[in-house]
């Protein structure tokens, strides 16, 4: 079964069959980390598997229902969905939250995601929808209407592995759903393990430059296992398929062996190959010789990552000699194979390839027996999609602190990376282009004029260092314009007809713009000059309807000390000055009145000086009293007064 992946891609699914119903712990993952989420579910369950599927959160937007035949599914994860209307934008998202790194982590993180979608006429209108989904800003799968009829009606599980930088740039994996037309997107879960950043010849894979979708992991000669689907453990999180389906009548006849006895180098780091994988295989019924054929649907654009497992588990090869046989890719011969030679009996052996340059849409898979017959445990294919750029980093942080501070509707959906991925358009009234280097993208246009807006404009604004246009016209925008906002590379700003108070920055008075509309704002305080002066020199500039601006022509003179709606510099310098003089002044009193003081208590004349200041003061008292004596006689008419005339 497969299904397209964007126009240029295929993906291997494996649809529901079978479940077991023993219930086991669940499996130890080596990295300890791991999702299981339930979408549309409003509680947390547990599977047959012991496995805690977690209710349905982390999303953007959307709604949930259920499959329209629940009966016809084992497990309450995959009844349950959740589907993203047109209502809540052409783009959404589930971010899934990473745990932090350890100081002595890796470079970068893996990790492996498998999506299980399913449409079972949810919504009564019998059309599957068409959508894409990308992963880490990378379209990664794509469905596309009509769907196979038993797979709309019984779902699909897919995988891949990603891997993300180890910094705080990479703290969630974005997994974001595109609507085609009014299509709703749905998902049903969503899984995320993490694994070993060396897994799957990581180094020879780019590591973050591409990402590894699985076109088909078979099992030879059993049916689908796995998590999920029977109490077989793969502590990587994958699920393995019947080969069955892929083999062609170009195949001798194709018998299956088994084994019950443990198998040497399995579940071992980085890939962690599941015991199991090795104890059952298809060989061939010819004792001599014998051809053993696959066929995988592939892209012929992509290039795609082989892997082949074999174990020697029949007992009657003994030796080395014994069993060889070539594989052959495409019609090219590329190896010789001696399991038992190279590993001995009971032991896993793998090999891997890389297949370039494809000519067709079918990857043929050939094993071609030398001495005795071909034998075969599994085989893994993976598209090396490469991954698309992604928006400047610092550039997504401005880009969510302006989603929040503009209170940007759910209509417009405006969720995971602003410009990623490319094949896709930016967010709404968002226009990107790639920055000098061509290695990221960077926001260039940001155009919401008459969106019904009410909030205000983020500081972060200014970490959009390549924004050439901004239009946040006629919205209801309140509170400052930010310090921040001018970046030399801002031509066109239009900011009119909103509540937008306070002072003109003079960050804004870039030399590069060359259109500044203002007008109709509740502005106010003195208008910079050189930014008055882009007017002058060809510009255009309006700061109609902002009844506080002043202090360049048409508008009304600056008091010479407010200004901005606050003091200005000279007000400051004035009063700054005043200030000091009545400091000194204050200070020159304190310094009088501290030196008068130490008059009064510490200042001491003479000994002699004051002997004679008191006889001088007892001889004063006596003339006066003797004054007193004689006026008082010349009252009674006994002396004759001095002042009397004769």
């Amino acid at each position: 079964m497969s299904i397209t992946l964007s126009s240029l891609l295929f993906l291997l699914t494996t649809t529901i069959t079978t479940t077991a119903t023993t219930t086991l712990p669940s499996p130890s993952y080596p990295y300890g980390f791991s999702y299981h989420i339930d979408c549309g579910s409003p509680t947390n369950t547990t599977d047959p598997f012991n496995t805690t599927w977690l209710s349905d959160r982390y999303f953007s937007g959307g709604a949930t229902s259920i499959v329209s035949e629940p009966l016809l599914f084992q497990h309450p994860h995959e009844k349950t969905l959740r589907f993203f209307p047109t209502s809540s934008g052409k783009k959404n998202c589930y971010t899934l939250p990473l745990p932090p790194t350890s100081s002595n982590s890796s470079a970068h993180r893996r990790f492996l995601l498998r999506t299980f979608v399913v449409y079972d006429n949810y919504d009564g209108k019998a059309h599957p929808p068409s959508f894409d989904v990308s992963v880490r800003s990378t379209v990664v799968f794509s469905w596309r209407s009509p769907w196979p009829s038993s797979l709309s009606r019984r779902g699909a599980y897919s995988d891949l592995l990603v891997s993300a930088p180890s910094d705080a740039d990479a703290d969630a994996v974005p997994v974001c759903f595109y609507s085609f037309a009014t299509d709703p997107p749905v998902i049903s879960s969503l899984e995320l393990f993490s694994v070993d950043p060396n897994s799957y010849d990581a180094a020879s894979t780019a590591t973050t430059d591409i990402v590894l979708v699985n076109y088909g992991r078979l099992s030879c000669g059993s049916g689908q296992w796995g998590p999920g689907f029977t109490a077989d453990a793969d502590r990587f999180g994958r699920s393995w398929q019947s080969d069955s389906d892929y083999r062609t009548a170009n195949s001798d006849k194709v018998v299956t062996v088994s084994t019950r006895y443990g198998i040497k180098g399995t579940d071992q780091k980085p890939n962690y190959f599941p015991e199991k994988l090795y104890q059952s295989a298809a060989t061939t019924a010819e004792e001599e010789g014998g051809i053993i054929d696959y066929e995988l649907s592939v892209d012929a654009k992509l290039d795609y990552l082989l892997w082949l497992h074999f174990a020697e588990i029949e007992g009657k090869v003994r030796k080395a000699g014994e069993r060889v046989f070539d594989v052959w890719v495409n019609g090219e011969n590329l190896t010789s194979v001696d399991i038992y030679g190279s590993v001995g009996g009971f032991a896993a052996y793998t090999w891997h390839h890389t297949v370039k340059n494809l000519s067709s849409s079918v990857l043929s898979v050939k094993l071609k027996g030398v001495k005795g017959s071909p034998i075969i445990c599994g085989i893994e294919n993976y598209a090396l999609v490469p991954t698309d750029p992604s928006t400047v980093p610092q550039q997504v942080v401005a880009m969510k602190a302006l989603k929040d501070s503009l209170r940007i509707p759910e209509r417009m959906g405006w969720n995971g990376d602003p410009c990623a991925p490319t094949n896709w358009d930016a967010w709404e009234g968002v226009t990107c282009r790639m920055n000098k280097d061509n290695t990221a993208l960077v926001i260039s246009q940001i155009d919401l004029g008459s969106q019904g807006l009410k909030g205000d404009i983020s500081g972060q604004i200014s970490l959009l260092s390549d924004l050439v246009s901004l239009n946040l016209s006629s919205n209801s925008l309140v509170g400052e314009i930010p310090n921040g906002l001018g970046q030399k590379s801002l031509t066109h700003l239009d900011l009119s007809n909103n509540q937008l108070s306070g002072s003109i920055p003079d960050s804004i008075a870039s030399s590069s713009l060359k259109l500044v509309l203002l007008n109709g704002n509740l502005l106010e305080g003195r208008v910079p000059e050189e930014l008055y002066s882009i007017g002058v020199h060809g510009g255009a500039i309006d700061l109609s309807g902002n009844k506080g601006l002043c202090g360049v022509p048409t508008l009304p003179s600056c008091p010479i000390f407010w200004e901005n709606g606050r003091l200005s510099t000279q007000g400051k310098l004035a009063i700054a000055l005043s200030c000091l003089f009545v400091f000194c002044v204050v200070l020159l009193l304190v310094f009088v009145y501290i030196r008068r003081r130490r008059n009064d208590y510490d200042f001491a004349l003479p000994h002699e000086l004051t002997s004679l200041a008191a006889k001088r003061n007892r001889y004063q008292r006596q003339k006066s009293l003797m004054h007193l004596e004689m006026e008082s006689q010349h009252a009674k008419g006994l002396v004759p007064s001095p002042y009397t005339q004769q």
